[in-house]
């Protein structure tokens, strides 16, 4: 039923870049701004837990995979063929516990497994870092590196080394906001931010995913001081901090 339903697709896919004139003009210079905002919508959706969006979105990023890979075919570079093998081809290798003889006894090993046995694919990596996209989002990349440096063993010995790392990029910043340049004031902000998202990933939690939920919280809240603004007939920009925080801790209290 799988095979029978991806061929579908395929063939629609076909059709639609033959006879659709928007189909038929797009480029895969064109085609990457959409696939972004795809991505973005199948991450909204799984931060919201909305499985049936989910699904949803799901196939809009297969349908851009197989819109690239039908205008690789037109051009001669590569076939859907070509991608599924070459993605079947770096599972198998990256995973040797599975389809061979190497044994791991942790999610850790196999992490450090597959950043080592990327640097020895023939199309792959050649150094640990570059595998990161230069166009990715500067705290999703932050994190990023630090987690393929953990991989190669460039971390805290204990997590809670990272605190004492965290204090002195503050006091290093509160220094430079004393008197610094605003660049020196921007590289200390930028090293603190750093730090901290080390610190997330020592503990576990991804940081992209955590300021989302708290940019959602804080949105839920702002619109919920708003409409009881307006509901008073009165305007935030004529309203007290002490007035407007009232209703922000009556919204904190509607979360409980």
């Amino acid at each position: 039923m799988q095979s029978i339903s991806f061929n579908r697709l395929l063939s629609i896919m076909d059709e639609l870049r033959e006879k659709c004139p928007w189909d038929r003009e797009q480029t895969f210079d064109s085609l990457r701004p959409q696939t972004i905002e795809e991505t973005y919508e199948l991450s909204d959706a799984i931060l919201r837990q909305d499985y049936n969006d989910i699904c949803k979105e799901l196939g809009d990023v297969l349908l851009h995979i197989v819109f690239y890979a039908k205008m690789g075919e037109e051009e001669q570079h590569f076939t859907i063929d070509d991608v599924i093998n070459k993605l079947c081809e770096k599972l198998i290798f990256r995973h040797p516990h599975v389809f061979s003889e190497t044994e791991v006894t942790s999610a850790a090993d196999v992490i450090q497994n597959w950043e080592q046995l990327k640097l020895k694919e023939k199309d792959g990596n050649k150094t640990v870092l570059s595998g990161v996209p230069a166009s990715m989002p500067s705290l999703v990349k932050a994190y990023r590196i630090q987690d393929k440096a953990r991989a190669v063993g460039f971390d805290w010995d204990v997590r809670e080394q990272v605190w004492d790392k965290i204090e002195e990029e503050l006091n290093e910043l509160k220094v430079e906001l004393s008197g610094g340049t605003a660049d020196n004031i921007e590289a200390e902000f930028g090293d603190l931010i750093f730090s901290i998202v080390n610190a997330a990933r020592l503990y576990n939690v991804n940081p992209d995913t955590a300021l989302e939920h708290t940019n959602h919280k804080f949105i839920t809240r702002f619109n919920y001081l708003e409409q009881q603004t307006i509901r008073q007939g009165r305007s935030l920009r004529t309203m007290t901090l002490d007035e407007m925080n009232k209703i922000w801790e009556e919204a904190k209290k509607m979360e409980d």
